[in-house]
């Protein structure tokens, strides 16, 4: 009897990997391959389009061939990407105008700045649950129409095309038959209205973007298409797509109303699953779409760290005081404490809840007695201490989750899961299959055609790797939230 599975294509923000799923949504085989990072200038963050393409391919083709040896039938493509980085290109030959500009990207603050004073900003929070932030996708498309000659002239005459990743895989993919996006990416652009999920007018004239470059947007769970032949050596229909922290959120089996899970990959977001309410921050939370299925909207409170897993990357291959991510967990768990050292990792500003695009990272508190091992504990524990700030944001928003999901790389770090616990003081929990992005991806076009049953379903049947509650006394965890915040502002633009 032929096996059937599903193929993921996890986008990330440093590397791309394919994952083959078996009829119980349990991994087969996988590949990955990091592409290059580029930092043009102070605070600019830029990927190649075509590295992107490249690796994506790889990886989709290597696991594809062990399908083919293996007697296995692809029914179906999920995809899943990095949020928010945007992407420019010509409808004629496909070819991007321009570098993506990744979300983590902050060139466009000082126009933000400018267009929180225009008339109509104060409207954009009610329309899309996002903030005016250089992190979102609208302001990015601006400013490659208005830096790449004659871009914006293309545009208005309907050659140029606008996508987050997901799109630019899609029409790649389809060999430019597909211009599409699902519900949850396209909240993420700041032109998208999530309470009438539609691309808004309004939205289009305040960040000068035209409409001819939009992608039409999808259920997550939908036809978005078929690969070429020529592109995977085979046909096979793309039916689901969702941003990869919303990937997660359904790759976690987060579907009834209060459930929270926390995805740690190049930076950290906390979802919070909110039904059918879009719920209205007062701490400065993102309302986004959690996801859209048949037509129906499930919204999410979100808060976004920018930098976790890359803070960790960091230590490797910038300063280069570790040799293996791996060996952060040894090195944290050998001291009591981070000898009062603190490491601030706004390498590209702040997110949630402090939103500031001018902050810039620090290590603090440094004696003669500082090593790197204390250097290390301090940029882990420091993951933590945003994570913290994160659910306090959400509890005064009157949410108090009394458990976490985690997933993403960094937590095979159990030293990282026990503080973390502590920190918060409630249960991490932490799947036996920490990808959970790709996996959510999977559950979307598996389900589309019919390999896999209803989606609470199939979750029920994860069973969880590892539950960490560790004790803390409130006395010690607020004393090092105290101190935390103390070097926070310290390094507020």
């Amino acid at each position: 009897m032929t096996q059937s599975a599903i193929l993921a294509l996890d986008q990330g923000t440093t590397s791309s990997r394919a994952i083959l799923f078996d009829e119980n949504a349990r991994p087969i085989t996988s590949a990955q391959k990091e592409f290059a990072q580029h930092y043009p200038k102070n605070g600019w963050v830029e990927h190649d389009p075509e590295d992107i393409w490249d690796t994506s391919v790889w990886a989709a083709k290597k696991v594809l061939r062990y399908a083919k040896k293996h007697g296995i039938t692809v029914k179906a493509i999920g995809i899943t990407n990095q949020r928010e980085t945007t992407l420019v290109w010509d409808r004629k030959t496909g070819k991007p105008i321009y570098n993506a500009i990744v979300w983590q990207d902050r060139r466009t603050a000082d126009l933000c700045d400018t267009l929180r004073k225009a008339k109509g900003a104060r409207t954009i929070a009610g329309k899309t649950g996002l903030l005016l932030d250089p992190y979102f996708s609208a302001t990015k498309v601006a400013w490659i129409l208005d830096n790449v000659r004659g871009a914006r002239k293309k545009a208005h005459d309907g050659k140029l095309a606008f996508g987050t990743v997901d799109s630019f895989l899609i029409w790649r993919l389809t060999g430019g038959a597909r211009h599409a996006t699902d519900a949850t990416n396209a909240s993420r652009t700041n032109l998208f209205n999530i309470k009438t999920q539609k691309w808004d007018a309004g939205l289009l004239d305040f960040f000068d973007v035209p409409k001819s470059v939009l992608p039409t947007v999808l259920d997550c769970e939908d036809d978005f298409g078929t690969s070429e032949k020529s592109v995977l050596g085979a046909e096979i229909p793309i039916l689901g797509v969702a941003g990869d922290q919303q990937a997660a959120l359904i790759g976690q089996g987060c579907f009834r109303e209060g459930q929270i899970k926390s995805t740690y990959g190049t930076g950290c977001f906390v979802i919070l699953n909110t039904g059918d309410k879009m719920v209205r921050s007062k701490n400065r939370l993102l309302s986004t779409v959690g996801y859209r299925l048949n037509g129906k909207t499930t919204y999410a409170l979100e808060g976004s760290i920018f930098v976790a897993g890359a803070a960790v990357q960091w230590l490797r291959d910038g300063i280069k005081i570790v040799d293996d991510a791996k060996d952060t967990e040894a090195m944290a768990r050998n001291l009591e404490d981070s000898g009062g050292v603190t490491v601030v990792p706004a390498f590209t500003g702040l997110g949630a809840p402090h939103w500031d695009a001018n902050a810039r990272g620090a290590i603090l508190g440094l004696t003669r007695g500082s090593t790197r091992e204390h250097i290390v504990r301090a940029t882990l524990e420091s993951i933590c201490y945003q994570t913290a700030d994160l659910l306090n944001a959400m509890a005064q928003d009157g949410v108090t989750p009394k458990a976490i999901n985690v997933d993403g790389g960094m937590v095979a770090n159990d030293w990282l899961c026990e503080y973390l616990s502590a920190i918060l003081g409630i249960p991490v929990t932490r799947p036996d299959f920490m990808e959970t992005t790709a996996l959510g991806a999977a559950y979307l076009a598996g389900h589309k055609c019919g390999l896999y049953p209803a989606f609470r379903t199939l979750s029920k049947s994860w069973p969880d790797s590892a539950r960490f509650k560790t004790r803390m006394s409130a006395k010690t965890r607020d004393g090092l939230m105290s101190d935390w915040h103390k070097n926070v502002k310290r390094v507020l633009g």
